[in-house]
Formats: structure tokens, C-alpha cells, sequence
């Protein structure tokens, strides 16, 4: 292939196109950033309230939900895909980026608890095939794929931080392989992380060593037994746990369905309303349940112990009721909630016996963040450049493996009736249902 002049000038081109698609999506992101502090910090500060006061997020709830069921109704490509069908990289269009982008402002700072990394894929994948038609490159079906996925992958990269994440995350997300990518990729990732326990576990007893392409990094913290045992056990009750959270946010999706400027207004109140509660019982901020949960993730992981055991039950449950409103009625992502809630719960149960922080948060991200995206491959990849070190890499695999299967096990919830980005029937997971081993 790469002998063919076509395709490498289309690798030229999608060099040349990732420049200003990430520019692009960096004062996106920018712009999220400075509206969430804008109206979640400074505001709140300006009025004399250390935090925002514990009905803040009601009216930004109202605004948000009459914007975004605004858009839907009268923008092309209805503000992107309903985040509870999970990620998708099909179909791009540039005609949908004026509504992807609305919607997205209008939910992510005020309050939805979803990430911002749907609708840079969107917008991402539209923008590339606008700056094609702008050189007026030539269209074909193929170079729209290709442009789509070089542009969703150079937008999203520029919120994971890493291009490993976002050259992986497509990879899955486009289906790359069809059901053989799964179906060989899934036993290899468990054998792997299996392996990896072994290895570990005969250099310790024995005391032997071998040859290995380690550079003498500080050594991270050593798994033992309860580890794995803890990692298996999580990876199976937060992969329910979070399956049925999607299948609320499906559940939800239909009801918004029936009236979609009334029902996204109330299930925007709904989850606004989750926040309010959340700070009137704790006295902690209601920023805590609403948004994304990505700052107060980094606080959690920063600083575990300063959470009293009823301020995490408290957070999990009521972010986990917002997001499967959310899920079902407002436009984002559904990463960076999952991983919160995941690492909540690592935080939650670490005091058991052969546990810890650092695993127990490791396993639950790659265990909730799996069990919503249903792409497990790259959520170990994910998770372990978020957690910064190799040491947790087997128990990851094994959280997100377990996961993964447990929920393409369970019962998958009713049809989403909406479209996504591309105009396309959104289907009852972030991929086909055909592709699905």
C-alpha cells in the first residue's frame, strides 16, 4: 500500500490536516476549561462563597437543557450521538459542526457529567473533510474515512495527551478487523496480563532474574495475590455496576425521545438536582457530581484520605444517578465520568486486606471506563499512562478484561431512537452489535 502514490500523498494530507485540527481542538478545549472555572470558581468567588452555594447547579441545569434540546431539534446531526450509545468515529461531517459545538458548550460547563472527548471526535472528523473541500482535494468515499479518522484522532489526542491513547482509542472505536479484532485481541490482553502476574510472582519467590528491556526507572509498588484477587472481584461487580448505569442512560434516552425539549430539560434538572443533594448531606462543593469529574479525579488520586468514607458513597451515588441522566439527554462523552467513578470506588474499598490505593484506584478506572466504552484495549492503555507507572499494568488488564465480559454478557438494554454525529441510526453500544464476537 504504501507504494502507491495516492495513498501517500492521503498520508501527507492527513499529516498537514492534523495541524490545524489540533490547534483547533486546543482552544476547544481551552474554551471548555475557561468557562467551567469561569462559572464554577470565579463566579461563585465574585458572589463571597468559597464553593458554589448548593442550588448553583439548578439554573446553569435549565439553560443547558433548553440549548441543547434546541440543537437537536433544529441543528443538522442533532448536536452529535447520544453518549449513552458510547463512542463512534463513523460517518463525519462537516455540516454537523456548528451543532456539535453548540451542544457541547451548552453541557459540559454547566454541569453535565460527561467529558469532552465525543464531541471532539465529531468535531475532529468534520473538520478535516471541511479543510479537504477548502483545497479542494479530491472527495471519494475512501478518503472521507481516512481524513474522518486523521482528523477525530488528531482532536483527541489533544485531551488524552497522548497519541498512543488516541491512535488506539480509533482503532477500536472504527472497528478496525471487524469481530476478529476482538475475538483475538481479548484472549491475547488477558494472557498477557496473566503472564505478566506469573513473571512477576517466580521473580520474587525465586529470586532469579532475566534479561528485560527495563531502564532502571524507580521501581513502582509490588503486586501481591490479594491484588489480583481483588482486581478479578472488581472488574466483575463495577462492570455490572456501570452496564446498568448505560442502561439507565439508554433508558432515559427513550424518555427524552417522547418530548425532547420537556424531557431534556427535566433530566438536566434531574442531575442538577443529584448535585444540590449532594452538597446540602456532604457540605462539599456540588462541582463534585456535576461536570466530568476529571479535576476532582486528579484531587481524589492527590489526596485519597482527606474523603471520609460518607462523602465517597455519597458522590457515588449521586454522580452516578447524574450520569445516566446525563448519558441519556445532554451531549459529551462518557470517559472521563466512568474513570472517576472507578477510581471512587478503588479509593472506597482500598482498606481491604491485600488491597491498597494505587491498585484498588487502578482496577476500578480500567473496570469502569471498559464496562462504559466496551473498548478494552484501550482503556488499559488509558488507565495505565493515567496512573504513570508498569507496576499495576496485570491488575489493570485483568479489571478491564473481566469487565468487558461481564457486560457483553448481560442483557444490553432497549435501542437508543436517536442518530448520531453522522446521521446514522445509533445502535446499542459503541459498536455494532454485528461486530461484536
Amino acid at each position: 500500500m504504501l507504494r502507491r502514490p495516492a495513498y501517500r500523498r492521503a498520508l501527507v494530507f492527513c499529516g498537514l490536516i492534523g495541524i490545524p485540527v489540533s490547534l483547533l481542538a486546543f482552544w476547544f478545549l481551552v474554551a471548555l476549561h475557561e468557562l467551567e472555572h469561569l462559572i464554577w470558581v470565579d463566579w461563585p468567588h465574585h458572589l463571597g462563597w468559597t464553593d458554589p452555594p448548593w442550588w448553583w447547579p439548578l439554573p446553569l441545569a435549565l439553560v443547558s437543557g433548553v440549548v441543547v434540546a434546541g440543537v437537536v431539534l433544529r441543528f443538522p446531526g442533532r448536536g452529535g450521538h447520544i453518549p449513552a450509545a458510547g463512542l463512534h468515529s463513523g460517518g463525519p461531517s462537516k455540516a454537523v459542526i456548528p451543532g456539535v459545538a453548540v451542544a457541547a458548550l451548552a453541557s459540559l460547563p454547566l454541569g453535565a457529567v460527561l467529558g469532552p472527548e465525543a464531541p471532539l471526535i465529531a468535531l475532529g472528523g468534520g473538520l478535516a473533510l471541511l479543510f479537504r473541500d477548502l483545497v479542494r482535494a479530491p472527495a471519494t468515499e475512501a478518503s472521507t474515512a481516512l481524513l474522518g479518522a486523521a482528523g477525530a484522532a488528531a482532536a483527541i489526542s489533544a485531551i488524552f495527551g497522548n497519541p498512543l491513547v488516541a491512535a488506539v482509542l480509533l482503532m477500536e472505536v472504527a472497528g478496525v478487523g471487524g469481530p476478529q479484532l476482538f475475538a483475538v485481541m481479548l484472549p491475547a490482553l488477558l494472557s498477557s496480563g496473566v503472564g505478566a502476574i506469573v513473571f512477576t510472582g517466580f521473580g520474587r519467590w525465586t529470586g532469579l532474574k532475566t534479561d528485560s528491556l527495563s531502564i532502571g526507572l524507580p521501581a513502582p509498588p509490588v503486586l501481591d495475590a490479594g491484588d489480583v484477587l481483588w482486581a478479578v472481584l472488581m472488574g466483575l461487580v463495577i462492570g455490572a455496576a456501570v452496564h446498568w448505569v448505560i442502561v439507565g442512560g439508554r433508558i432515559a434516552a427513550r424518555f427524552v425521545s417522547v418530548h425532547p425539549l420537556r424531557n431534556t430539560v427535566l433530566c438536566a434538572l434531574g442531575a442538577a438536582g443529584c448535585a444540590a443533594l449532594y452538597a446540602v448531606i456532604t457540605g462539599r462543593s456540588p462541582s463534585e457530581v456535576s461536570l466530568s469529574g476529571q479535576a476532582t479525579l486528579t484531587q481524589l488520586a492527590a489526596h485519597p484520605h482527606a474523603w471520609s468514607v460518607g462523602s465517597l458513597v455519597a458522590v457515588l451515588a449521586f454522580k452516578t444517578v447524574a450520569y445516566a441522566l446525563c448519558l441519556g439527554s445532554l451531549r459529551g462523552g462518557p470517559t472521563f465520568p466512568a474513570l472517576f467513578l472507578g477510581g471512587a470506588v478503588g479509593v472506597l474499598v482500598s482498606p481491604l486486606p491485600g488491597l491498597g490505593v494505587v491498585p484498588g484506584m487502578a482496577a476500578g478506572m480500567a473496570a469502569a471506563s471498559a464496562a462504559a466504552l466496551r473498548l478494552p484495549v484501550s482503556c488499559v492503555v488509558l488507565v495505565v499512562l493515567m496512573v504513570g507507572h508498569m507496576g499495576s499494568v496485570p491488575v489493570i488488564i485483568l479489571a478491564a478484561v473481566v469487565s468487558f465480559v461481564t457486560t457483553e454478557l448481560l442483557p444490553q438494554g432497549p435501542e437508543i431512537p436517536a442518530f448520531n454525529a453522522g446521521g446514522a441510526a445509533a445502535g446499542r453500544g459503541p459498536r455494532p452489535a454485528s461486530s461484536r464476537p
